[in-house]
């Protein structure tokens, strides 16, 4: 069986492509470097994350880009000996405009470098790139209208202005002939995140709709002529959970379908996982998949409805890889680890480094913890509700504007840290950042004030979550067991819906290292190590 989520942790918008016996995943990454997250799997039940494409300055840079912003909905497809990635980079999320710039990236393999970007077009986000078994190639992407009241937080469905259709021409590299908006989207609303696909003469347009909430829902659509006119679905929705408030997978909508070798079928969501009782959503928006069936030329879920199943057919007896429960990861290697990822920059040799020292991962404090510039954080996702994460860190701060340490991190409104910084009477102090959410102010506290002294020396650091309760540990190097330190804090506000709420925000928490250094002076702070365990 296929346990769903397939890709746990914030792993939102997936994109599914076939290529003889391999599929392969293109998913979100947002506000993360390097941008879109690739994953591979042979059987649809276990699957290896093999690539994150857009990897150097030419083709990505989210510096100055705001939270929830940066690389939206990829579309990964295979023709004419090349793997296409269609993307959008977005450089506004509050306010009535988004800015979104879309582009097209190719490469002869998954694994191998991909092309410079070339621009297509800035009219919406959610681009896809459809190869016709006539040889033309068809873009689309939502429209905007920024004439609406919809803003961060607060979409609205005329800003959502339907589905446009240009033809895509792969000679010239530029979009020519006329422009069409072919699908205005259901009465629910939000229409967005198009994928075309074709079968028995029929051209399918499957759509996200309803927002990235909890009434978010696939939508299907078919025609004969690919500019439409496209009736609807007799469901309306192909996948959805806004009428099951005690599904297991919650949000369910954004996805792409696939076909097996051997004719079966499957379709992509993301989906929610929300923790009680306040529904917030700390893994973000996670990638399912659920097996379907044709009738009468159209697709259904195969269990009937319209609600995701956890646990789904998959097309061969496989059993699934079974993962370690804890993950050491020690920095004696010329490369970062697959697992980690770090903020807007296309520049990581300015935030660290593998090399300065030996055995150590160190952070060149930058800006402030949620700058969107220039931080120096290196983090990993949360995959679990209960997990435990600790580092070791070695740092000598010579003033109180420079701090380093352990984080559980969403956004720059939405973080806890435990940091060893510098206090003019007390010398090296651990103390806790905590930032409890974006609504209605983001005011930084400081749950222990001033700290607890701590010798020159390694600190191991260590934060404990479960679910919704987060507590930090340390010890030094002379101390052989864990202090708790500070109160039980809020785990469940660096979440989805932490802070202002639903629509607000919509990545997903992340376990990592930071460091900062608010004079300039770029003050390095040394990791030994980092572990994370699940529980």
């Amino acid at each position: 069986m296929i346990r769903n989520p397939i890709l746990p942790g914030f792993n939102p918008d997936p994109s599914i492509c076939r290529v003889g016996e391999d599929y392969y995943i293109a998913t979100s990454t947002f506000e993360w470097y390097p941008g879109v997250q690739i994953h591979h799997s042979r059987d649809l039940v276990n699957w290896t994350l093999v690539r994150r494409p857009l990897d150097r300055k030419s083709q990505l840079d989210m510096r100055g880009n705001p939270d929830s912003c940066g690389i939206w909905a990829p579309c990964l497809s295979y023709a004419d000996g090349l793997f296409w990635l269609v993307y959008t980079d977005v450089k506004r999320l509050d306010g009535n405009f988004k800015d979104a710039h879309n582009y097209i990236v190719t490469s002869p393999t998954i694994e191998g470098e991909w092309s410079d970007p070339v621009y297509v077009n800035s009219s919406g986000f959610d681009p896809s790139l459809f190869h016709d078994d006539d040889g033309r190639k068809w873009f689309l992407n939502m429209q905007w209208n920024h004439r609406t009241e919809s803003y961060g937080g607060a979409p609205k469905h005329p800003a959502f202005d339907g589905i446009l259709l240009q033809e895509w021409d792969a000679k010239t590299q530029s979009l020519k002939g006329p422009i069409r908006n072919i699908f205005a989207g259901s009465p629910h609303g939000l229409v967005e995140g198009a994928h075309l696909f074709k079968r028995n003469g029929w051209y399918y347009l499957t759509t996200a709709e309803g927002g990235t909430g909890y009434d978010h829902a696939v939508t299907m659509a078919r025609s004969r002529n690919i500019d439409g006119p496209y009736e609807m679905h007799p469901e309306t929705h192909l996948i959805t959970s806004k009428d099951a408030p005690d599904a297991v997978l919650q949000r369910a909508g954004h996805g792409q379908y696939v076909e097996t070798p051997e004719g079966e079928a499957y379709h992509t969501h993301l989906c929610g996982r929300p923790m009680a009782p306040k529904r917030r959503c700390t893994l973000g928006r996670e990638t399912a998949l659920q097996k379907c069936v044709w009738k009468d030329d159209w697709l259904y879920l195969a269990h009937g409805g319209m609600v995701p199943a956890v646990h789904v057919p998959a097309p061969a007896d496989v059993e699934p890889e079974k993962q370690p429960d804890r993950i050491d990861y020690f920095f004696d290697g010329p490369e970062l680890q697959k697992d980690f990822q770090w903020l807007r920059t296309p520049e990581p040799a300015r935030i660290f480094s593998l090399s300065a020292r030996s055995g150590a991962l160190r952070l060149y404090g930058r800006e402030s913890i949620g700058s969107w510039f220039e931080q120096a954080l290196v983090a990993r996702r949360q995959e679990h509700h209960i997990f435990r994460a600790e580092t070791v860190l070695e740092f000598q701060p010579e003033t109180y504007q420079q701090a380093a340490g352990l984080t559980h991190y969403y956004n720059r409104h939405k973080f806890h840290a435990l940091v060893v910084t510098l206090h003019e009477k007390l010398g090296r102090v651990v103390t806790i950042f905590s930032c409890p959410g974006d609504f209605p102010h983001a005011r930084m506290q400081f749950p222990i004030g001033s700290g607890v002294a701590v010798p020159d020396g390694p600190v191991h650091l260590a934060m404990d979550i479960h679910e919704n309760d987060l507590q930090f540990f340390y010890r030094t190097a002379e101390e052989t067991s864990w202090q708790s330190i500070g109160p039980l804090l809020d785990a469940g506000v660096v979440s989805d819906e932490g802070g202002r709420g639903e629509h607000g925000s919509f990545t997903g928490a992340f376990a990592g290292m930071i460091a900062f250094d608010i004079t300039g002076r770029a003050k390095p702070a040394d990791f030994l190590s980092f572990a994370y365990q699940s529980i």
